[in-house]
């Protein structure tokens, strides 16, 4: 059962693919902006994940963060989730990001959940 208090924990290094030169979003050789972002986002999915009923997932649907410091490559940077609000499907979190040195980025993330097979059916419909 999804409620309030449910934390998660992740931890990655920084890799050349994970830089802002490698995914488009800069020209330095650091952390980039939607590497964190998508660290957010996994780390919150796989959080509430052991607590969703069979069938269902969560999607993304919303985000507001800061990305306040950069990271080099090789330094390791962890991420820590906690859902704060449960209004029905809607999940909103409180996402953190922390390098070696500290805090590199925070916010709110929603997600909402989804019956994944109708979901699916629903984004291939799409495609006629």
């Amino acid at each position: 059962m999804l409620k309030e208090g449910i934390k998660g924990y992740k931890e990655i290094t920084v890799t050349e693919d994970k830089t802002a030169r490698a995914v488009c979003s800069g020209a330095l050789d650091v952390f980039a902006t939607p590497c964190m972002i998508a660290l957010m986002e996994n780390t919150s999915f796989e959080s509430v994940l052991p607590e969703l009923d069979e069938g269902c997932g969560t999607v993304g649907t919303a985000l507001n963060v800061t990305h306040v410091a950069a990271t080099p490559v090789g330094m390791k940077v962890r991420c820590e989730t906690e859902l704060i609000k449960v209004d029905g499907r809607a999940l909103t979190f409180s996402v953190k990001a922390f390098d070696e040195c500290g805090l590199i980025g925070e916010g709110q993330h929603e997600r909402f959940v989804i019956f994944e097979e109708k979901f699916q059916q629903k984004a291939d419909a799409k495609l006629g």
